[in-house]
């Protein structure tokens, strides 16, 4: 069993080997007791708290991805990539080891599967292979990533000791060459601890995503032995692992909540151990999805090519600790189990976070129409024959207004969006016509010319898994009247991050809301900070912003009602509040906060 690392040590130091049955550091066999926490999910201020709580559960490792997309939002723009050392070096002060997954691609429903917006556009199909452009690309980030992992190895005194070649490839290509070409590119970088990949266990994934010579893991939810046999058919030696065991789930947009039993989970878990196995539990703490970052999937069976799921905000998984860093029955239940496995006693839980100790309620009584907004803080409005894209236009998180004439005279004729990505508000003269969606992409009642059509497309979230990664968002077909295309489009892009620069937003004009698309702005009264629940009763369909920090998307077709605000976010007394209301308002523009409810 594997060192247990009591609090302020730095973690083990030594060597870790796979064996060809076991682990092993320093010639000690060790059982990998791992559960996933998204460094990125988890205000920063909160990783200390979170990660104790994973030790408390009987974890003797954390596991995290690293999205490409949040650190280079623009070719050569860096944000932030130092964030992953400075989260390995709170692993290693929680006693804890650490499994590194860099991608480049890592699904975890995050925005396009973690690949940048402007590397996907131009590629296309091209991504996830062995293209010299692509991989390119690939080197010069890893170049910039890598150095933070390297430097805090296990050999190193440092806490990472396995780093993952690419993400469940076997789920989407066959490019062998492609995977060596990364697990060499990781080792000329300089990573010396073992490589592994990670499957579903079926034949096809384990033979199209696995490298010869490195690690092959599987990842299932149930039916461990079934999931093991497979693999010991592709791979008869080497530790067993499942590198994701899936003990909750992820929920979408306008769908039920998904919750797993705790008991039928802590069962599933105890079968995996049998079998002698390491496992990561996938996820232990799932986080949220801030800023927009959340991404989509597409219905559609074994082929991912139905309807646009997009992911909620909420990452909580149904984990044992939920988005609030509380424990849940189902971490007890771990807990349970895990027990018997740990060396040595459990840690205590530690203090839990302060929780908001008043509610409060305010209306925003600032307004700036959409309109207004996006002429503010978006980019120029550019001309084009035909509609662009969202890559084109270089938006990643937001939404772009498309305009375009309707010669006349004429008669009505149908107007349709044709290969619309995701979601359009459209007016004509002015007036709203209607919604428009992939499933239904033509306006309700015909349009006369001449006429002007504006078009507000926002984007609900880039696919993250399946043979549609990547895809292109925005107007990629044009739009039709009748079976002509209106050329002559005019489009603005804004992105999410504009809104990163508090001062322009503070500067816009405001007026009365007027219950219309547009900012609603103003300040909420807090007394005792702390973890809080965020509702929009009043509103629809959009984004918010406390002090600056943009908590996610909402949107009251649920399942998620309200979003979390973490309590390093509030301060004391007045708190600045923005919401970017894309559908319309009801009366009152009212927006609260509470502490959570009892979990």
């Amino acid at each position: 069993m594997g060192r247990t690392v009591r609090d302020g040590e730095a973690g083990p130091v030594g060597e870790f080997v796979v064996g060809d049955e076991e682990f092993e550091v320093d010639g000690r066999p060790v059982r990998l007791l791992s559960g996933a926490l998204h460094y990125f999910r988890v205000h920063e201020a909160q990783w200390g708290h979170r990660l104790a709580m994973l030790r408390a559960m009987g974890l003797n490792c954390v596991e995290t991805y690293v999205p490409w997309n949040l650190h280079e939002p623009r070719p050569g723009e860096w944000q932030d990539p130092a964030a992953l050392g400075r989260f390995l070096d709170a692993v290693a002060r929680a006693g804890l080891w650490a499994i590194v997954r860099p991608g480049p691609y890592i699904c975890a429903e995050w925005e396009n599967g973690g690949l940048p917006h402007w590397l996907t556009g131009p590629l296309g199909g091209r991504i996830r292979t062995r293209d010299a452009e692509y991989l390119a690309q690939v080197e010069r980030w890893f170049g910039v990533l890598l150095p933070q992992v390297v430097e805090r190895q296990i050999d190193r005194g440092g806490p990472v000791i396995m780093v993952q070649v690419e993400n469940e490839y076997g789920s989407y290509g066959s490019d062998q060459e492609y995977l060596r070409q990364l697990a060499q590119l990781l080792m000329d970088l300089g990573v010396r601890v073992p490589l592994f990949t990670s499957d579903g266990p079926e034949d096809h994934m384990l033979t199209g995503g696995s490298v010869p010579g490195v690690l092959a893991t599987v990842n299932f939810g149930s039916q461990a032995r079934e999931g093991f046999a497979a693999l010991r058919h592709h791979r008869p030696k080497g530790p067993l692992m499942c590198m994701e065991f899936w003990c909750g789930w992820f929920d979408h947009w306008g769908t039920g909540h998904v919750v797993r039993d705790p008991v039928d989970a802590a069962d599933a878990l105890r079968e995996i151990l049998e079998a002698g196995a390491s496992v990561n539990l996938y996820m232990a703490h799932g986080g949220t999805s801030f800023a927009g970052w959340a991404g989509a999937n597409r219905a559609g069976g074994a082929l991912h090519d139905g309807a646009l799921l997009p992911d909620v905000t909420s990452y909580d998984y149904d984990a044992p600790v939920d988005e609030f860093g509380r424990a849940t029955p189902k971490f007890w239940a771990f807990r349970e189990v895990l027990a018997e496995y740990a060396d040595g006693p459990l840690a205590e839980l530690p203090p839990a976070p302060a929780e908001l100790g008043t509610a409060s309620e305010a209306v925003l009584g600032d307004w700036t129409p959409l309109r207004e907004v996006v002429d503010a803080l978006g980019g120029p409005e550019q001309a084009f024959g035909s509609a662009p894209t969202f890559e084109e236009l270089d938006v990643d998180r937001g939404l772009v207004r498309y305009r375009v004439d309707v010669p006349g005279p004429r008669q009505p004729y149908p107007l349709r969006a044709r290969g619309l990505r995701d979601r359009a508000v459209v007016y004509v003269d002015g007036v709203r016509a209607g919604v428009l969606t992939e499933d239904s992409p033509e306006l309700p009642e015909p349009v006369c010319g001449p006429a002007r059509v504006e078009l507000v497309v926002e984007s609900l979230g880039r696919v993250n898994y399946g043979p549609r990664l990547g895809e292109p968002k925005g107007l990629t077909g044009g739009v039709l009247h009748e079976r002509q295309f209106l050329h002559g489009v005019r489009a603005t892009g804004l992105r999410l991050d504009a809104f990163d620069e508090a001062d322009r937003v503070r500067g816009l004009a405001s007026r009365t809301p007027g219950g219309g698309p547009g900012l609603y702005r103003g300040s909420l009264s807090v007394a005792g900070a702390g973890d809080a629940l965020l509702e929009l009763p009043a509103f629809t369909r959009g984004f918010v912003w406390v002090n600056g920090f943009c908590l996610g998307r909402y949107w009251s077709v649920g399942p998620q009602k309200s979003l979390y605000v973490p309590g390093p976010v509030l301060r004391e007394g007045a708190n600045e509040v923005w919401v970017l209301e894309l559908e319309g308002a009801g009366a009152g523009a009212s927006v609260r906060v509470g502490a959570p409810a009892a979990g």
